[in-house]
């Protein structure tokens, strides 16, 4: 097993050299944000979907359009508004009347990575338009179904849901979303150097440094890596445990959970481990792995009760307190 390990260790260090080229021209934009960086690496290399929310002017969109900017890939910014409708996202039948035929007209989801940008400031049938394509990986346009990219990833920026003019995203929906990330404001030292980077007319861009076939490879070797049967128990009791509480002591917080983590969750926890492996260069997870994609994957998918809400609890409080009850192995 251990020289297995080895010469997968070997072979992900060779297939992970894009992922520091990727980090070093993204910094030449992004000052700050690692754990989005992070993330969005995790998100990419697990062939998962992202939802990244925060309040508006930090940095979310300008994130997410430099990936795309350092991939030799397909790309669309779909920014969602209220009049939006789901053709314009998936596309429509268009009539040509010299030949008396309907010709399909694709939209923009037809594209390797989607900026879905603001997403909850579009109402629930639009936002649903995506469900199929996340999901499925295929959209249905009248009567004819289409295979979307292999590479195909949905990084979804949205407001808190607190602010003017959102909706709140159905369930169905966040939950097809492996990770979602919280980001807040940037240190001192850190807006600092976005004021002397920023406050200018010629901004900094940057240039494709990786192509779809080496992400796909990456996936593949990102498959490979080990996961010991205690790290699969230590999922299954983290994700039973928004279920069950009280089986880890915490009764207390039981009232204020409505409904906990469905399966989705122990997979998507495992793939993103893997794959936090993958872009730190090693051919096993360890339990730190689970603790740093954890709260990502957890947090949008453990739903609080009214009396959670009028005490101020978080779903990220839940999810606090389950890593600290739940035994580590």
């Amino acid at each position: 097993m251990d020289s297995e390990i080895s010469k997968l260790n070997q072979k992900i260090q060779q297939d992970a050299l894009f992922i520091q080229d990727l980090r070093k021209e993204m910094a030449k934009v992004v000052i700050g944000q690692e754990d989005l960086i992070n993330s969005l690496l995790v998100g990419l290399i697990a062939n998962g979907h992202v939802l990244v929310e925060g309040l508006p002017g930090l940095a979310k969109t300008l994130t997410v359009k430099t990936l795309a900017a350092c991939m030799s890939a397909g790309f669309q910014r779909i920014q969602f508004t209220p009049d939006l409708l789901p053709a314009d996202i998936v596309g429509t039948l268009v009539f040509n009347p010299k030949e008396n035929t309907f010709a399909v007209r694709k939209g923009p989801i037809f594209s390797n990575i989607i900026l879905a940008d603001e997403i909850n400031r579009a109402p629930a049938k639009v936002q649903s338009a995506l469900l199929e394509g996340m999901q499925e990986r295929q959209v249905t346009i009248s009567d004819t179904t289409f295979k979307l990219p292999d590479l195909f990833m949905v990084l979804a920026t949205q407001n808190p849901i607190e602010q003017e003019g959102t909706y709140p995203l159905p369930e169905a929906q966040v939950d097809r979303f492996m990770l979602k990330v919280n980001i807040t404001y940037p240190s001192k030292a850190e807006e600092a150097k976005v004021l002397e980077l920023m406050a200018r007319q010629s901004l900094p861009s940057a240039g494709k440094v990786v192509g779809v076939e080496a992400v796909l490879k990456a996936r593949q070797t990102a498959d490979l890596i080990y996961v010991d049967d205690k790290i699969k128990n230590y999922v299954l009791d983290l994700v039973i445990a928004t279920r069950e509480p009280e089986k880890h002591g915490l009764e207390k917080i039981k009232p204020w959970i409505n409904y906990g983590a469905s399966p989705r969750a122990t997979i998507f926890m495992i793939q993103a481990a893997k794959a936090y492996a993958f872009i730190n260069g090693r051919g096993y997870v360890t339990p730190e792995d689970i603790k740093a994609i954890g709260f990502d994957v957890l947090r949008h998918r453990v739903m609080l009760t009214y009396e959670a809400e009028a005490e101020n609890i978080t779903s990220e409080d839940i999810v606090k307190s389950l890593f600290e009850a739940v035994e580590v192995p």
